[in-house]
C-alpha cells in the first residue's frame, strides 16, 4: 500500500504589531554576532540566531546578515502553532524561514536557550566526522528539519545540518560563546 501523506500547510505570519522588537535580548545577540565577526566568518557565508525567554522568541529577521545587525534585524514571535503552521509575530520584518524550527527545538529542549545556525560549507567540511550530523536533508523551516535536528541534537550541542550548515545549541551566551570560538579558532 502506497503511504500518502499532505502536503504541509505554507506558513503564515501574522503580525501582532509592526514595531520594531524592544527586547532586552537584543544586545546578546549582537555579542555573538561580533564573535563570528572575530572568527573570520566571510561575508557570503550565513547565519540565524534565536533566544527563548518565557513564552516568546527573539529571532533574526529574513536575509540579515548577523554581523551587521541592528535593532529592525530582530523579530520576536509571540505564538506559533506547529500544525496550523500560523506564527504571530512583532517586528518590522518577516522571520527567518528557520523560525519554526527554532521555536520547536527551543521549546521542546529546556537546556537549549540560545540557537546558532550558520550556513558554512567551508566550516562543515572542515567539522565533517568530529560532529554529529542529520542522517538526512530535509526542507528548511519545516517539522521534519524540526524532529530531525531534535533527533541528532540529543547527540551534542553542536551539529552539522545536512546542507552546509552547523548548529550551535546553548542554554545561554556563554555557552555559544565557548563552542563558536572552540569550532572557528582554526578556520581557514
Amino acid at each position: 500500500m502506497t503511504e500518502r501523506t499532505l502536503p504541509t500547510p505554507a506558513l503564515q505570519v501574522l503580525f501582532v504589531s509592526r514595531e520594531t522588537s524592544k527586547s532586552p535580548l537584543f544586545g546578546e545577540l549582537v555579542k555573538i554576532g561580533h564573535i563570528l565577526e572575530i572568527q573570520g566568518i566571510s561575508t557570503h557565508e550565513t547565519g540565524i540566531m534565536s533566544y527563548d525567554y518565557g513564552r516568546r522568541l527573539i529571532i533574526t529577521a529574513k536575509n540579515i546578515d548577523v554581523k551587521q545587525m541592528n535593532q529592525e534585524d530582530i523579530v520576536e514571535i509571540a505564538d506559533y502553532d506547529p500544525l496550523k503552521n500560523i506564527m504571530l509575530v512583532i517586528g518590522t520584518k518577516e522571520p527567518s524561514e528557520e523560525a519554526p524550527v527554532h521555536w520547536i527545538i527551543q521549546k521542546a529542549r529546556h537546556d537549549i536557550n540560545v540557537l546558532l545556525q550558520v550556513h558554512s560549507p567551508s566550516l562543515v567540511t572542515k567539522l565533517q566526522g568530529t560532529l554529529p550530523s542529520t542522517e538526512v536533508v530535509t526542507p528548511p523551516g519545516t517539522l521534519d528539519r524540526a524532529k530531525e535536528l531534535l533527533k541528532t541534537l540529543r547527540k551534542g550541542k553542536t551539529i552539522l545540518i545536512q546542507d552546509d550548515e552547523v548548529l550551535f545549541a546553548g542554554i545561554n551566551i556563554p555557552e555559544i560563546e565557548k563552542s563558536v570560538s572552540f569550532y572557528l579558532k582554526e578556520q581557514p
